[in-house]
């Protein structure tokens, strides 16, 4: 059947209105106010701390606890030569900058950091511009002929 105005309907749970509690015994959520009686929960100023499962020991201090986040870690957006390879013959760019990596999808945003790896074979000479590069993946670019440019990375912690 086709929508038009005469059956048009709003979405289930569109129209229902938020729980109005403490409104007395007509509101359907009367004497209680839908907290139950007696215990913790149903006093005033009561507030559950995250992850309170009821006197159960709590999912983050059941699991075990392992290892090390550094906070000052400098995270680099990988690239691959392969990559580089396929978006370099799509485009017939002799030369790609930070700006292209973005263009190219290779990076989520202007801002990110490249590292250049060597996996995969580079047949087009390109001069490739990154933050870092391995041994392998300078060795590569330049036997295709091509060069890498290393640009200036803040400086690590």
């Amino acid at each position: 059947m086709a929508k038009n105005l005469s059956n048009l309907r709003a979405p289930k749970k569109a129209n229902i209105g938020r729980k109005r509690v403490g409104r007395g015994m007509g509101s359907g959520m009367g004497k209680t106010s839908t907290r139950g009686h007696k215990g913790q929960g149903s006093r005033s100023g009561f507030s559950l701390m995250r992850g309170f499962e009821g006197g159960q020991m709590p999912l983050h201090r059941r699991l075990p606890k392992r290892g090390f986040t550094n906070i000052f870690r400098t995270e680099y957006t990988i690239v691959n030569l392969d990559r580089l390879q396929t978006a370099a013959a799509k485009t017939q760019l002799a030369e790609i900058g930070l700006d292209d990596y973005r263009k190219l999808g290779l990076a989520s945003s202007k801002k990110a950091l490249i590292k250049i790896l060597g996996s995969g074979d580079l047949t087009a000479a390109i001069t490739i511009h990154a933050h870092k590069f391995s041994k392998s993946a300078i060795e590569k670019i330049e036997k295709a002929g091509g060069k890498a440019v290393l640009l200036d990375a803040p400086a690590e912690a």
